[in-house]
């Protein structure tokens, strides 16, 4: 079973910087996910989801390769790449994969304009290391499904780092 958290940060640069440590942990066998989101309230409310895989792109790439081959049986392969590019851009477009897009625009719409959020999908994590290198960005847990005593952890990690930082 894998396990959702969401961290709400000041600003995007933030959240960013703190994916990219996780997937760095990641590369060190610390955690093991299934998604990282990052999602940013801008000014005017609206939410844009920075996803860390664009299943757009990927069904295009698809697309165009199978459309490829069998424009070639109909000797047409220009066009049986663009057929299947278009076609393979509107699955990825229409697939959602990891966490949900709707849930994460519902829980994206508690957090003030200008803030971001980190969602993670985590398979599994060395716990105390993955906590220690999230530490450093601070953040405010706003939602979790890890059982209460891992949550107490990262939040009292995370509200560690807000009181040994300077007063701006």
């Amino acid at each position: 079973m894998a396990d959702l958290v969401a961290i709400t940060y000041p600003n995007e640069e933030t959240a960013e910087a703190a994916r990219k440590k996780v997937l760095e942990l990641q590369t060190e066998y610390l955690i093991s996910l299934e998604d990282a989101v990052v999602v940013v309230k801008d000014a005017d409310g609206k939410i844009k989801l920075h996803q860390m895989f664009n299943t757009t792109a990927a069904g295009a790439a698809s697309g165009s390769f199978w459309g490829f081959l069998v424009g070639l049986l109909f000797m047409m392969p220009l066009a049986g790449v663009l057929l299947g590019a278009a076609a393979g851009a509107l699955g990825g477009k229409l697939s959602d994969y990891g966490i949900k897009d709707d849930f994460m625009k519902g829980v994206a719409a508690s957090i003030q304009p200008g803030n971001a959020a980190l969602f993670l999908l985590i398979k599994n994590m060395t716990a105390d290391k993955v906590v220690a290198g999230l530490q450093q960005f601070g953040g405010t847990v706003l939602r979790t499904s890890l059982d209460e005593t891992k949550e107490k952890e990262l939040r009292a990690a995370l509200d560690d780092h807000l009181k040994a930082a300077p007063a701006a």
